[in-house]
């Protein structure tokens, strides 16, 4: 495990820009596992303005999404391919058809997990795994819990993960309840994984999962085993290590 800590967020992102470019100089037609929320958003400014400069090519990248809400539509504005969409894929060259986010709309969840599951199979799992950490310690929405999930699955998410997104709904009771997720074990297929971590409410949960025992209580823990992870802190976040 690679740790940088950077001076600030800017560093942060600026960092995190720059080792997902390289991954795509090195092989265009990469599959990018990327994420969402707010810790994401400045590496994805600074993709897209790589891009608009010349230095980047997005035209044979593929992409896999972490999760998704179970219930929300690609057009509503808190979803996670709507997410994409505005940060990243209407700003850059990518190929729609090469962007994919499990569908929170399809009938029969269980077979959507497992179609997702093939899909990312199919791709040979991320080149490069973009992740964040949640104040709980979760990596796409694998919560907490007694083991590490495998697949692609549906979860419940948790009172704080619900409390914590209610940020951006106008009314709490408007959180989804439930998401579409990676499991532990897709993401742990991925080559590489670049984990950014950010903000001072972050320090401690920062310490349990890359300094702590590895326990599915903390499921970001895990990647401590992983053979190949880059974790990008800046110093609020990195207080504690």
């Amino acid at each position: 495990m690679r740790i940088i800590v950077a001076k600030d967020y800017e560093g942060m992102c600026v960092n995190g820009a720059n080792l997902i470019a390289a991954q795509i100089l090195l092989k265009p037609d990469c599959v990018l596992g990327l994420a969402t929320g707010s810790t994401p958003c400045g590496i994805y400014d600074r993709l897209a303005g790589k891009y608009q400069a010349g230095e980047l090519d997005f035209s044979a990248v593929r992409s896999v999404n972490l999760d998704e809400y179970v219930g929300l539509s690609p057009e509503n504005d808190q979803s996670y391919r709507y997410f994409m969409q505005k940060n990243l894929f209407s700003r850059v060259n990518i190929r729609p058809e090469n962007t994919h986010v499990p569908d929170g709309l399809a009938a029969d969840i269980e077979a959507e997990c497992q179609r997702y599951e093939a899909l990312i199979a199919g791709y040979g799992y991320p080149d490069l795994q973009l992740l964040g950490i949640g104040l709980n310690g979760h990596i796409g929405f694998n919560e907490p819990e007694d083991q590490f999930p495998v697949a692609t699955h549906r979860v419940a998410l948790t009172e704080s993960t619900i409390a914590a997104n209610s940020r951006f709904f106008e009314n709490p009771a408007e959180v989804p309840r439930a998401a579409i997720t990676m499991g532990i074990g897709s993401i742990m297929r991925a080559k590489r994984v670049l984990l950014a971590i950010s903000g001072e409410n972050k320090k401690e949960i920062a310490r349990a999962a890359l300094c702590g025992p590895v326990t599915p209580q903390v499921p970001a823990s895990i990647l401590q085993l992983h053979p190949d992870v880059t974790v990008i802190l800046d110093a609020a976040a990195a207080a504690l290590l």
